[in-house]
């Protein structure tokens, strides 16, 4: 018999608050089958059997090439975005899968979502925008509109997938893609997992835009939609019945700042954030929500600072060296970062957060491939095939590309590379 899988994607630490979602989905649709995508290894102390879900793929389970390197590479906000693709692309080969839904941890249904099942009936792929009307004001403008233009047309908390060779394609091509490039890098056209979609309608044919203003309710839409009813069982959005709402950035307080400024008067909109406030109310408390994060420690305890992971994600001689970069026995990469890293990357240690701050800043200034150890795509790394045996430079456009070279090599690779080509 045909299902419907849907999955999330967090941490350990983030699963008390993941069961409000999974509570919302088995009251409106009791046989779907629930994933979670586990963006983390489950400690050997801890027992996940009786939390929500039909199953758990923590990361190492998911198959991603040379996985351990990789995961160093990321936050936790964009791991937990970069492994949504590659649990996709299995849950669409089971033999069993009428289609496969992705929704985030932080929204929750309040009526059944026929409508998105029937989407992907007749399509490959199913997307909601941020936006479904135009803004009338400046603020609305420049809140919303251009924020979509930045972070993505498409909000990336919902997803949903037929499979068809077409959606089989396209999540082999989102995982190709979040490979190497889920980065919240904006000032390099990326923002994690979402700024790739908006080239889905381009690249794949049967793409449905569901346009309803029922999905994906969220503060960045309140502006144009408006929500009455009483919760949480009759809440209605624009007269329709309100599908699934997201509530982002809740933990930050930028959801309710948002929700004040755009939708102040809809007592609703009021509700539905205390009532999620008192959903959610217990898992301060929860054991489970004080869980470390697996990636977040060398071997030895000591807390990874990002720097450390753009130095590596930056630099193929580093990930060739140490394949496992949390691993301290012997020295590692650890023992290099506290000792050579600090001669090649000084303002990397500057106890001046702004100097600190610039320092880490100019890791991702310009577009690199980024972690390459692993992976199915062509490596691409500037100045590796570059040494001594080269032709001697005759003219000045080789000498312009030889300088451009060096340039790459001695951004990404630091003063080391440039030596190691030297003594070739």
């Amino acid at each position: 018999m045909k299902k419907i899988h849907v999955y999330t994607s967090a941490a350990c630490n983030y699963i008390p608050k993941v069961r409000t979602l999974v509570r919302s989905i088995k009251k409106f649709h009791p046989d779907w089958v629930v994933h979670l995508a586990l963006s983390d290894e489950v400690p050997a102390d801890l027992d996940l059997s009786k939390e929500p879900f039909d199953e758990i793929h923590p990361l190492s389970s998911l198959e991603i090439p040379n996985y351990t390197g990789w995961a160093f590479c990321h936050t936790i906000v964009e791991l937990s975005t970069a492994i949504k693709p590659f649990l996709l692309a299995r849950l669409l080969e089971r033999e069993d899968c009428e289609g496969v839904i992705y929704l985030d941890p932080d929204t929750v249904l309040f009526s059944r979502l026929d409508d998105v099942l029937e989407s992907i009936k007749h399509s490959n792929i199913a997307l909601t925008p941020h936006l479904v009307d135009a803004e009338s004001s400046l603020a609305g403008i420049m809140d919303n509109e251009i924020s979509c233009l930045r972070h993505g047309i498409y909000n990336l908390g919902f997803l949903a997938v037929a499979p068809t060779e077409v959606g089989k394609q396209f999540a082999q091509w989102w995982s190709d893609r979040l490979y190497y490039f889920c980065r919240a890098e904006i000032h390099n056209g990326l923002f994690t997992d979402q700024r790739w979609i908006d080239l889905v309608p381009a690249f794949f044919e049967g793409v449905c835009i569901l346009r309803t203003p029922r999905l994906n309710a969220a503060p960045w839409n309140l502006s144009t939609r408006t929500i009455t009813g009483d919760l949480p069982d009759n809440v209605m959005v624009d007269g329709e019945p309100l599908g699934f709402y997201h509530f982002t950035g809740f933990d930050s307080g930028a959801h309710k700042l948002m929700a004040n400024k755009y939708a102040g008067d809809q007592a609703t909109v009021g509700a539905l954030i205390e009532w999620y406030v008192g959903s959610i109310a217990a898992t301060d408390d929860d054991p489970l929500g004080k869980v470390v994060w697996a990636y977040s420690r060398f071997a030895e305890g000591t807390p990874i600072p990002k720097s450390a992971r753009l130095v590596y994600r930056e630099r193929l001689d580093l990930q060739r060296a140490f394949p496992d970069p949390f691993a301290t026995d012997g020295g590692g990469y650890k023992a290099w970062w506290d000792s050579q890293a600090r001669i090649e990357y000084p303002g990397l240690f500057d106890k001046n957060n702004d100097t600190l701050s610039i320092a880490t800043q100019n890791l991702s200034a310009g577009l690199t491939p980024g972690y390459q150890a692993g992976g199915d795509l062509q490596a691409v790394q500037p100045g590796e095939s570059t040494s001594s045996t080269e032709a001697p430079v005759s003219n000045s456009s080789s000498g312009v590309r030889r300088a451009k070279r060096a340039w790459e090599v001695l951004r990404t690779e630091g003063i080391g590379g440039i030596a190691k080509r030297i003594v070739k």
